[in-house]
Protein backbone atom coordinates (compact mmCIF):
# COMPACT_ATOMS: atom_id res chain seq x y z
CA UNK A 1 0.00 0.00 0.00
CA UNK A 2 2.77 2.44 0.93
CA UNK A 3 4.39 3.28 -2.41
CA UNK A 4 7.67 5.09 -2.11
CA UNK A 5 7.93 8.27 -4.19
CA UNK A 6 10.72 6.79 -6.31
CA UNK A 7 8.41 4.04 -7.53
CA UNK A 8 5.70 6.33 -8.89
CA UNK A 9 6.12 8.55 -11.94
CA UNK A 10 4.52 11.82 -10.88
CA UNK A 11 3.81 14.79 -13.07
CA UNK A 12 2.59 18.34 -12.73
CA UNK A 13 2.57 18.60 -8.94
CA UNK A 14 3.59 22.25 -9.04
CA UNK A 15 1.04 22.96 -11.73
CA UNK A 16 -1.78 21.65 -9.57
CA UNK A 17 -0.84 23.96 -6.74
CA UNK A 18 -0.24 26.92 -8.99
CA UNK A 19 -3.55 26.51 -10.80
CA UNK A 20 -5.50 26.41 -7.58
CA UNK A 21 -3.62 29.13 -5.74
CA UNK A 22 -5.42 32.08 -7.31
CA UNK A 23 -8.82 30.61 -6.51
CA UNK A 24 -7.75 29.84 -2.96
CA UNK A 25 -6.45 33.32 -2.26
CA UNK A 26 -9.73 34.83 -3.40
CA UNK A 27 -12.16 32.38 -1.87
CA UNK A 28 -10.81 30.62 1.20
CA UNK A 29 -10.95 33.53 3.60
CA UNK A 30 -14.69 33.62 3.13
CA UNK A 31 -14.98 29.86 3.54
CA UNK A 32 -16.50 29.40 0.08
CA UNK A 33 -16.17 26.33 -2.10
CA UNK A 34 -13.95 26.70 -5.15
CA UNK A 35 -14.00 23.09 -6.35
CA UNK A 36 -16.67 23.66 -8.99
CA UNK A 37 -14.80 26.56 -10.60
CA UNK A 38 -11.29 25.07 -10.73
CA UNK A 39 -10.30 24.25 -14.30
CA UNK A 40 -6.67 23.12 -14.42
CA UNK A 41 -4.88 23.29 -17.73
CA UNK A 42 -4.56 20.12 -19.76
CA UNK A 43 -0.87 19.68 -18.94
CA UNK A 44 -1.62 19.31 -15.22
CA UNK A 45 -4.48 16.84 -15.70
CA UNK A 46 -5.52 17.79 -12.16
CA UNK A 47 -9.01 16.63 -11.15
CA UNK A 48 -11.51 19.35 -10.28
CA UNK A 49 -12.48 17.41 -7.15
CA UNK A 50 -9.28 16.27 -5.46
CA UNK A 51 -11.11 14.53 -2.61
CA UNK A 52 -12.93 12.28 -5.04
CA UNK A 53 -9.73 11.74 -7.02
CA UNK A 54 -7.83 10.59 -3.92
CA UNK A 55 -10.59 8.17 -2.92
CA UNK A 56 -11.23 6.91 -6.46
CA UNK A 57 -7.51 6.22 -6.92
CA UNK A 58 -7.39 4.31 -3.63
CA UNK A 59 -10.47 2.32 -4.63
CA UNK A 60 -8.84 1.48 -7.95
CA UNK A 61 -5.71 0.23 -6.20
CA UNK A 62 -7.75 -1.72 -3.63
CA UNK A 63 -11.18 -2.53 -5.07
CA UNK A 64 -12.09 -4.80 -2.16
CA UNK A 65 -12.25 -2.64 0.99
CA UNK A 66 -11.77 -5.72 3.17
CA UNK A 67 -8.17 -5.74 1.91
CA UNK A 68 -7.40 -2.20 3.08
CA UNK A 69 -5.99 -3.54 6.34
CA UNK A 70 -6.93 -4.60 9.85
CA UNK A 71 -9.20 -2.77 12.25
CA UNK A 72 -7.26 0.32 13.21
CA UNK A 73 -7.06 4.07 13.15
CA UNK A 74 -5.07 4.47 9.93
CA UNK A 75 -7.74 2.91 7.72
CA UNK A 76 -10.40 4.36 10.01
CA UNK A 77 -9.07 7.86 9.40
CA UNK A 78 -9.07 7.43 5.62
CA UNK A 79 -12.59 6.00 5.63
CA UNK A 80 -13.80 8.77 7.91
CA UNK A 81 -12.58 11.18 5.25
CA UNK A 82 -14.31 9.04 2.64
CA UNK A 83 -17.54 9.33 4.60
CA UNK A 84 -17.19 13.11 4.65
CA UNK A 85 -17.06 13.03 0.87
CA UNK A 86 -20.10 10.74 0.82
CA UNK A 87 -21.99 13.25 2.97
CA UNK A 88 -21.19 15.95 0.42
CA UNK A 89 -21.70 14.03 -2.81
CA UNK A 90 -24.26 11.37 -1.75
CA UNK A 91 -22.41 9.00 -4.07
CA UNK A 92 -23.35 5.54 -2.80
CA UNK A 93 -20.08 3.97 -3.90
CA UNK A 94 -18.30 5.80 -1.09
CA UNK A 95 -20.77 4.67 1.56
CA UNK A 96 -20.57 1.11 0.25
CA UNK A 97 -16.78 1.21 0.39
CA UNK A 98 -16.80 2.33 4.04
CA UNK A 99 -19.47 -0.25 4.84
CA UNK A 100 -17.54 -3.01 3.07
CA UNK A 101 -14.53 -2.51 5.31
CA UNK A 102 -16.52 -2.22 8.54
CA UNK A 103 -18.66 -5.27 7.72
CA UNK A 104 -15.49 -7.33 7.45
CA UNK A 105 -15.12 -6.92 11.24
CA UNK A 106 -18.68 -6.50 12.58
CA UNK A 107 -20.90 -9.55 12.77
CA UNK A 108 -24.58 -9.52 11.86
CA UNK A 109 -25.36 -9.32 15.58
CA UNK A 110 -23.06 -6.31 16.05
CA UNK A 111 -20.09 -8.04 17.66
CA UNK A 112 -16.52 -6.82 17.16
CA UNK A 113 -13.76 -9.31 18.00
CA UNK A 114 -11.53 -6.74 19.64
CA UNK A 115 -10.46 -6.28 23.26
CA UNK A 116 -9.93 -2.50 22.78
CA UNK A 117 -6.80 -2.49 24.91
CA UNK A 118 -5.40 0.61 23.22
CA UNK A 119 -6.84 3.94 22.19
CA UNK A 120 -5.74 3.44 18.59
CA UNK A 121 -8.32 0.67 18.21
CA UNK A 122 -11.16 3.04 19.11
CA UNK A 123 -10.87 5.68 16.38
CA UNK A 124 -12.65 3.59 13.75
CA UNK A 125 -15.63 3.51 16.10
CA UNK A 126 -16.64 6.80 14.47
CA UNK A 127 -17.54 4.80 11.38
CA UNK A 128 -19.87 2.59 13.41
CA UNK A 129 -21.91 5.56 14.56
CA UNK A 130 -21.99 7.14 11.11
CA UNK A 131 -23.06 3.87 9.48
CA UNK A 132 -25.80 3.39 12.06
CA UNK A 133 -27.11 6.85 11.22
CA UNK A 134 -26.70 6.48 7.46
CA UNK A 135 -28.03 2.92 7.02
CA UNK A 136 -30.31 2.50 10.02
CA UNK A 137 -28.74 -0.88 10.82
CA UNK A 138 -28.71 -1.49 14.55
CA UNK A 139 -25.65 -3.74 14.49
CA UNK A 140 -23.40 -0.71 14.15
CA UNK A 141 -24.81 0.90 17.30
CA UNK A 142 -24.32 -2.39 19.14
CA UNK A 143 -20.69 -2.52 18.06
CA UNK A 144 -20.11 1.12 19.03
CA UNK A 145 -21.46 0.34 22.49
CA UNK A 146 -18.64 -2.17 22.96
CA UNK A 147 -16.11 0.64 22.73
CA UNK A 148 -18.11 2.93 24.98
CA UNK A 149 -18.47 0.21 27.65
CA UNK A 150 -14.77 -0.59 27.47
CA UNK A 151 -13.98 2.92 28.64
CA UNK A 152 -15.73 2.19 31.94
CA UNK A 153 -12.87 -0.12 32.91
CA UNK A 154 -10.07 1.27 30.76
CA UNK A 155 -6.94 2.13 32.84
CA UNK A 156 -6.10 5.74 33.70
CA UNK A 157 -3.33 7.83 35.18
CA UNK A 158 -3.92 9.05 38.76
CA UNK A 159 -5.37 12.31 37.36
CA UNK A 160 -7.75 10.48 35.03
CA UNK A 161 -6.02 10.38 31.65
CA UNK A 162 -6.60 7.26 29.56
CA UNK A 163 -3.38 5.30 29.06
CA UNK A 164 -2.32 5.11 25.44
CA UNK A 165 -2.51 1.33 25.76
CA UNK A 166 -2.92 -1.15 28.58
CA UNK A 167 0.67 -2.21 27.87
CA UNK A 168 1.91 1.38 28.28
CA UNK A 169 1.41 1.93 31.98
CA UNK A 170 0.69 5.55 32.94
CA UNK A 171 1.65 6.83 29.48
CA UNK A 172 -0.24 9.61 27.68
CA UNK A 173 0.45 10.14 23.98
CA UNK A 174 -1.06 13.12 22.21
CA UNK A 175 -2.16 10.75 19.45
CA UNK A 176 -4.58 9.09 21.84
CA UNK A 177 -6.76 12.16 22.21
CA UNK A 178 -7.94 11.95 18.60
CA UNK A 179 -8.31 8.19 18.84
CA UNK A 180 -10.95 8.40 21.55
CA UNK A 181 -12.30 11.94 22.02
CA UNK A 182 -14.18 12.44 18.71
CA UNK A 183 -15.70 8.97 19.11
CA UNK A 184 -16.84 9.82 22.63
CA UNK A 185 -18.41 13.09 21.53
CA UNK A 186 -20.15 11.50 18.55
CA UNK A 187 -21.39 8.60 20.67
CA UNK A 188 -22.75 10.90 23.34
CA UNK A 189 -24.65 12.99 20.81
CA UNK A 190 -26.08 9.96 19.01
CA UNK A 191 -27.12 7.81 21.96
CA UNK A 192 -28.20 10.20 24.71
CA UNK A 193 -24.89 9.88 26.57
CA UNK A 194 -23.64 13.43 26.16
CA UNK A 195 -23.47 14.22 29.88
CA UNK A 196 -20.77 11.61 30.37
CA UNK A 197 -19.18 11.82 26.95
CA UNK A 198 -18.72 15.59 26.79
CA UNK A 199 -17.37 15.75 30.32
CA UNK A 200 -14.98 12.89 29.70
CA UNK A 201 -13.76 14.39 26.44
CA UNK A 202 -13.07 17.74 28.09
CA UNK A 203 -11.28 15.99 30.93
CA UNK A 204 -9.01 14.04 28.58
CA UNK A 205 -8.07 17.11 26.56
CA UNK A 206 -7.36 19.04 29.76
CA UNK A 207 -5.33 16.29 31.47
CA UNK A 208 -3.23 15.60 28.39
CA UNK A 209 -2.61 19.30 27.89
CA UNK A 210 -1.58 19.80 31.50
CA UNK A 211 1.30 17.36 31.05
CA UNK A 212 2.37 18.16 27.50
CA UNK A 213 1.85 21.86 26.80
CA UNK A 214 4.96 24.02 26.46
CA UNK A 215 5.46 27.80 26.67
CA UNK A 216 5.97 27.84 22.89
CA UNK A 217 2.35 26.84 22.28
CA UNK A 218 3.50 23.49 20.91
CA UNK A 219 2.98 20.23 22.79
CA UNK A 220 5.41 17.41 23.50
CA UNK A 221 4.56 14.05 22.01
CA UNK A 222 4.16 11.94 25.15
CA UNK A 223 4.23 11.74 28.94
CA UNK A 224 5.12 8.85 31.23
CA UNK A 225 4.61 8.91 34.96
CA UNK A 226 6.82 5.84 35.24
CA UNK A 227 10.54 5.98 34.33
CA UNK A 228 11.23 5.24 30.66
CA UNK A 229 14.12 6.01 28.33
CA UNK A 230 12.39 8.74 26.31
CA UNK A 231 10.93 10.68 29.27
CA UNK A 232 12.72 13.40 31.20
CA UNK A 233 12.98 12.20 34.83
CA UNK A 234 11.76 15.56 36.14
CA UNK A 235 9.09 16.66 33.67
CA UNK A 236 8.15 13.10 32.62
CA UNK A 237 7.53 14.19 29.03
CA UNK A 238 9.37 13.30 25.84
CA UNK A 239 11.87 15.65 24.27
CA UNK A 240 10.45 16.54 20.85
CA UNK A 241 7.54 18.36 19.23
CA UNK A 242 6.51 15.74 16.69
CA UNK A 243 4.30 17.34 14.11
CA UNK A 244 1.52 14.76 13.62
CA UNK A 245 0.97 14.16 17.33
CA UNK A 246 0.26 17.87 17.76
CA UNK A 247 -2.14 17.71 14.83
CA UNK A 248 -4.08 14.88 16.46
CA UNK A 249 -4.43 16.89 19.65
CA UNK A 250 -5.45 20.08 17.87
CA UNK A 251 -8.20 18.33 15.92
CA UNK A 252 -9.47 16.58 19.04
CA UNK A 253 -9.52 19.89 20.90
CA UNK A 254 -11.60 21.56 18.19
CA UNK A 255 -14.05 18.66 18.21
CA UNK A 256 -14.40 19.10 21.97
CA UNK A 257 -15.06 22.82 21.65
CA UNK A 258 -17.76 21.99 19.09
CA UNK A 259 -19.60 20.01 21.75
CA UNK A 260 -19.06 21.97 24.93
CA UNK A 261 -21.48 24.72 25.98
CA UNK A 262 -19.95 28.12 26.66
CA UNK A 263 -20.60 27.63 30.37
CA UNK A 264 -18.49 24.47 30.62
CA UNK A 265 -15.66 24.98 33.16
CA UNK A 266 -13.09 23.34 30.85
CA UNK A 267 -13.93 25.40 27.80
CA UNK A 268 -11.82 28.49 28.52
CA UNK A 269 -8.61 26.53 29.08
CA UNK A 270 -9.14 24.36 25.99
CA UNK A 271 -9.86 27.43 23.88
CA UNK A 272 -6.72 29.14 25.19
CA UNK A 273 -4.65 26.07 24.28
CA UNK A 274 -6.07 26.10 20.75
CA UNK A 275 -5.33 29.80 20.39
CA UNK A 276 -1.76 29.34 21.57
CA UNK A 277 -1.36 26.38 19.24
CA UNK A 278 -2.60 28.32 16.21
CA UNK A 279 -0.14 31.09 17.05
CA UNK A 280 2.68 28.55 17.21
CA UNK A 281 1.56 26.91 13.97
CA UNK A 282 1.85 30.26 12.24
CA UNK A 283 5.23 30.96 13.81
CA UNK A 284 6.78 27.66 12.72
CA UNK A 285 5.30 27.44 9.22
CA UNK A 286 7.99 26.95 6.60
CA UNK A 287 7.99 30.18 4.56
CA UNK A 288 9.36 28.40 1.49
CA UNK A 289 6.77 25.62 1.17
CA UNK A 290 3.89 26.62 3.45
CA UNK A 291 4.14 23.21 5.12
CA UNK A 292 5.40 22.16 8.55
CA UNK A 293 8.41 20.15 9.59
CA UNK A 294 8.49 16.64 11.04
CA UNK A 295 10.03 18.19 14.16
CA UNK A 296 8.13 21.43 14.21
CA UNK A 297 10.59 23.79 15.86
CA UNK A 298 13.78 22.57 14.17
CA UNK A 299 13.21 23.57 10.57
CA UNK A 300 16.79 24.77 10.21
CA UNK A 301 18.17 21.24 10.48
CA UNK A 302 19.23 19.89 7.10
CA UNK A 303 17.92 16.44 8.06
CA UNK A 304 14.45 17.77 8.87
CA UNK A 305 11.68 17.59 6.27
CA UNK A 306 8.19 18.89 5.69
CA UNK A 307 5.57 16.24 6.40
CA UNK A 308 2.26 16.14 4.56
CA UNK A 309 -0.18 14.63 7.08
CA UNK A 310 0.59 17.15 9.80
CA UNK A 311 0.61 19.98 7.27
CA UNK A 312 -2.93 19.01 6.27
CA UNK A 313 -3.97 18.81 9.92
CA UNK A 314 -2.47 22.21 10.76
CA UNK A 315 -4.15 23.78 7.75
CA UNK A 316 -7.48 22.38 8.93
CA UNK A 317 -6.91 23.47 12.54
CA UNK A 318 -6.11 27.05 11.57
CA UNK A 319 -8.90 27.36 8.99
CA UNK A 320 -11.53 25.96 11.34
CA UNK A 321 -10.32 28.14 14.22
CA UNK A 322 -10.65 31.20 11.99
CA UNK A 323 -14.11 30.19 10.76
CA UNK A 324 -15.37 29.72 14.33
CA UNK A 325 -13.91 33.02 15.52
CA UNK A 326 -11.40 31.46 17.89
CA UNK A 327 -8.47 33.31 16.31
CA UNK A 328 -8.15 36.49 14.21
CA UNK A 329 -9.38 36.40 10.61
CA UNK A 330 -5.89 37.41 9.48
CA UNK A 331 -4.70 33.92 10.44
CA UNK A 332 -6.54 32.59 7.40
CA UNK A 333 -3.41 33.44 5.41
CA UNK A 334 -1.60 30.69 7.35
CA UNK A 335 -4.22 28.17 6.26
CA UNK A 336 -4.26 29.38 2.66
CA UNK A 337 -0.49 29.05 2.37
CA UNK A 338 -0.60 25.70 4.15
CA UNK A 339 -3.25 24.46 1.72
CA UNK A 340 -1.17 25.45 -1.26
CA UNK A 341 1.80 23.67 0.32
CA UNK A 342 -0.14 20.45 0.79
CA UNK A 343 -1.51 20.63 -2.76
CA UNK A 344 2.09 20.74 -3.97
CA UNK A 345 2.48 17.23 -2.54
CA UNK A 346 -0.46 15.92 -4.56
CA UNK A 347 0.46 14.47 -7.94
CA UNK A 348 -1.03 12.62 -10.88
CA UNK A 349 0.78 9.66 -12.40
CA UNK A 350 0.85 8.56 -16.04
CA UNK A 351 -2.26 6.42 -15.58
CA UNK A 352 -4.26 9.33 -14.18
CA UNK A 353 -4.23 8.20 -10.55
CA UNK A 354 -3.88 10.79 -7.81
CA UNK A 355 -1.27 10.35 -5.07
CA UNK A 356 -0.25 12.16 -1.88
CA UNK A 357 3.48 12.17 -1.11
CA UNK A 358 5.90 12.58 1.81
CA UNK A 359 3.79 11.08 4.58
CA UNK A 360 5.44 9.83 7.76
CA UNK A 361 4.48 6.22 8.48
CA UNK A 362 3.23 5.08 11.90
CA UNK A 363 5.51 6.31 14.65
CA UNK A 364 6.25 5.59 18.30
CA UNK A 365 7.91 7.93 20.81
CA UNK A 366 11.62 8.57 20.43
CA UNK A 367 14.46 11.05 20.25
CA UNK A 368 15.28 13.58 17.55
CA UNK A 369 17.13 11.17 15.27
CA UNK A 370 14.31 8.63 15.51
CA UNK A 371 11.69 11.05 14.21
CA UNK A 372 13.90 12.51 11.50
CA UNK A 373 14.78 9.06 10.14
CA UNK A 374 11.18 7.82 9.89
CA UNK A 375 10.38 6.53 6.39
CA UNK A 376 8.42 8.80 4.05
CA UNK A 377 5.63 7.07 2.14
CA UNK A 378 3.25 7.87 -0.67
CA UNK A 379 -0.49 7.22 -0.15
CA UNK A 380 -0.08 6.18 3.47
CA UNK A 381 -3.51 6.32 5.13
CA UNK A 382 -2.34 8.86 7.72
CA UNK A 383 -1.82 11.33 4.91
CA UNK A 384 -4.81 10.37 2.79
CA UNK A 385 -7.20 10.72 5.72
CA UNK A 386 -5.72 14.02 6.87
CA UNK A 387 -5.83 15.33 3.31
CA UNK A 388 -9.52 14.49 2.93
CA UNK A 389 -10.46 16.16 6.23
CA UNK A 390 -8.50 19.28 5.27
CA UNK A 391 -9.66 19.39 1.67
CA UNK A 392 -13.33 18.96 2.51
CA UNK A 393 -13.14 21.84 5.00
CA UNK A 394 -11.22 24.08 2.66
CA UNK A 395 -13.72 23.43 -0.09
CA UNK A 396 -16.62 24.43 2.15
CA UNK A 397 -17.81 21.04 3.41
CA UNK A 398 -18.65 21.45 7.10
CA UNK A 399 -20.11 17.93 7.54
CA UNK A 400 -19.01 15.69 10.38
Amino acid sequence: MNLRPSRVRFRCTAAIAATLSGVLAAGLAAGTSSAATVRPGPAAAAPADLSRAVIDSTMKRTPDPAKLGGWGYQVGLFLYGTDLVYQRTHDAKYLNYVKGWVDHFVSSSGHLSNSFNNLDSMQAGNLLILLNQQTGQAKYATAAAQIRKRLDTYPRTPDGGFWHATSKTNQLWLDGTYMVVPFLLRYGAAYNDATYADGEAAKQITVYGSHLESPTGLLYHAYSLNPISWADPTTHHSSQFWCRSIGWYGMASLATLDALPKTDPHRASILNTVQQLVSAIGRYQDPATGRWFQIVDKGSLSSNWTETSCSAMYTFIVAKSVALGYVPAADQSIATKGYQGVLAEVATDSSGQTHVKNICIGTNVGDLSYYLSRPRATDDFHGLGAFLIMNEWMQGNRAG
